[in-house]
């Protein structure tokens, strides 16, 4: 087996990459438990790609027959109902542990240089999982799957010019139908393979310039570093644990704990849902779109507020990189996550009375953080760092 393994490495050299890059890679000694989450994201990515290709192979992309197909996939599909429902689940939680990878990424300066490329990878790869998301929140053609795409969609129409023609695109006519379903079920199966084509990028970025690690020193002593396996491996492992206890949990006991029930009703175009609401993950950003009145500027506002993300390297001046040691950072940081759940409950209830003022006043919260971050990093006392790791 040995001579078989060096004879093929030979002349593709997959075995060798491998050992080098995934096993004597070598990565910080301190870095903790938070930095699991970049594998925890790269193992939900897997599971919803093999889940959606099963998924794939029942689904019908048809108006009158797509809601059907998702019933027929429960109920009649040998182990459909567990293939559906790990989908279903399995997009809440790659959700979860990505704003998880992106909020350890702030806190401890990730983002800061010689990091920038890996940083807008990973913004690019949050966008394209939005966009996957929102795509794939369509093709079950509930209520709830329908009225979300005819409001999400027309908020192109505010594109100067040719706002109008973006959307009659999107829809493939004058209103949500049939082609619409079929463009989002043929790009929600396409961008999740571009997904991966961004993670390999990202990956290399990181092996590039290593990881970043709690102190945000820059380690350049070989006594620093440890090899990725076992090291990295071992603590990885107990992570998946965790994370697929959680898992299951929610899969096999609360797997619709997370979804909406008017989106167990078939799509009715003349019958509006009393409140449209998208899935919990998009609920902040949501929520400050409805923030403000004109929906021109709110449409605007709301693509800053994950835009902004791509310019944080040069809106954090601090020359110091780990937010441990960075004491007004962090209580701004706190502030900035518990707003942030703010938003995400306030964009699940109606947009009327006290709801939109906190909405508005959360608004302000999020992008006061990114607006003060320069003045913070200029004029912040921070903490001496640690001589060693």
């Amino acid at each position: 087996m040995k001579k078989a393994i060096a004879w093929f490495d030979d002349r593709l050299p997959i075995f060798s990459y491998m050992k080098k890059n995934l096993v004597e890679f070598k990565e910080p000694k301190n870095l903790n438990w938070m930095w699991t989450f970049g594998s925890l994201a790269g193992i939900a990515l897997v599971i919803q790609i093999l889940s959606g290709v099963f998924l794939a192979m029942h689904y019908k992309p048809d108006v009158n027959l797509a809601f059907d197909s998702i019933q027929q996939i429960m109920r009649n599909v040998d182990g459909g109902w567990i293939i559906r429902n790990m989908h279903a689940v399995g997009a809440s939680f790659f959700f979860a542990v990505v704003y998880l990878h992106i909020g350890r990424g702030m806190y401890y300066g990730s983002y800061k240089a010689p990091r920038e490329v890996m940083w807008w990878m990973g913004i690019i790869l949050f966008f394209l999982m939005m966009a996957t998301a929102f795509m794939g929140y369509v093709l079950p053609w509930g209520q709830m799957s329908y009225w979300g795409a005819k409001v999400i969609t027309n908020l192109f129409s505010v594109i100067p010019f040719v706002g109008e023609d973006v959307v009659v695109w999107l829809w493939g006519g004058f209103n949500v139908g049939d082609p619409t379903l079929n463009r989002f079920y043929a790009l929600h199966y396409l961008v999740p393979f571009i997904i991966v084509g961004v993670v390999i990028l990202h990956i290399w970025a990181v092996h590039h310039k290593h990881s970043n690690n709690p102190t945000g020193k820059t380690l350049k002593k070989k006594t620093d570093f440890v090899p990725f396996h076992p090291y990295y491996t071992a603590k990885d492992t107990v992570g998946l644990s965790v994370y697929l206890i959680i898992f299951c949990f929610m899969l096999f006991f609360m797997p619709d704990y997370l979804g909406h029930t008017d989106n167990y009703i078939p799509a009715n175009p003349i019958q509006t849902p009393p409140h449209i609401v998208p899935e919990w993950y998009f609920l902040p950003f949501y929520a400050i779109l409805r923030a403000i009145p004109i929906k021109e500027i709110g449409v605007i506002a709301m693509g800053i507020s994950i835009a902004i993300l791509f310019v944080l390297p040069w809106l954090d001046r601090s020359k110091v990189v780990s937010g441990r040691y960075r004491p007004i950072f962090k209580w701004m940081f706190l502030v900035f996550v518990l707003n942030f759940f703010v938003l995400g409950w306030v964009g699940s209830k109606p947009p009327e009375g006290i709801y939109v003022l906190i909405s508005r006043i959360s608004t302000a919260v999020y992008f006061s953080y990114y607006l003060l971050l320069p003045f913070i990093s200029k004029f912040e006392k921070t903490k001496p760092e640690h001589e060693t790791l």
